[in-house]
């Protein structure tokens, strides 16, 4: 038997699942790459605090990575490991010299604005086929991913006005 035959799930309305993590871990790798360059590259007001959140940010991702594929496994797919394939379908872009950090914490809020309008149709396809599992995984990084949008706009939002 199968995996997806003791999961009771429908490897043809899999596919589609697993077709959309594809998409999404090529996304998730290029992001994850950008954030260590920030992490890297980071100088000026802010260092401190930009620096250690970058760090916290990459390792999320590459957490995130790794559920990616191994979802994909369990749904009978097999992920892709070469970051040059990841290039050639992930709709994040590589990013690379940027060492001011609004310019960083811009780059990753249209990131974020990215990977949750993915994750939104990804858990749509994941529920048309009766995988709850993976709409309860991504719909956790949404919740994340939101909480962190809202720290990031406060972040560069500076609303102290002198009276």
């Amino acid at each position: 038997m199968k995996t997806l035959d003791y999961l009771h799930l429908n490897e043809n309305k899999v596919n589609n699942v697993v077709s959309a993590l594809h998409q999404l871990l090529a996304d998730f790798q290029v992001h994850y790459t950008n954030l260590r360059g920030f992490h890297w590259n980071i100088k000026g007001h802010g260092f401190f605090v930009l620096h250690s959140k970058f760090e916290d940010l990459y390792n999320d991702a590459a957490e995130k990575v790794d559920e990616l594929a191994e979802r994909i496994l369990m749904l009978g797919g097999t992920p892709e490991n070469n970051f040059s394939q990841y290039l050639k379908v992930a709709h994040i872009k590589e990013v690379s010299g940027v060492s001011c950090g609004s310019d960083a914490v811009e780059h990753i809020l249209e990131t974020y604005n990215h990977l949750i309008a993915e994750e939104r149709k990804v858990i749509d396809i994941a529920d048309e086929a009766g995988d709850v599992v993976t709409a309860d995984l991504l719909t956790g990084y949404l919740k994340e991913q939101e909480k962190m949008i809202w720290m990031l706009v406060a972040f560069s939002t500076c609303s102290c006005e002198k009276k």
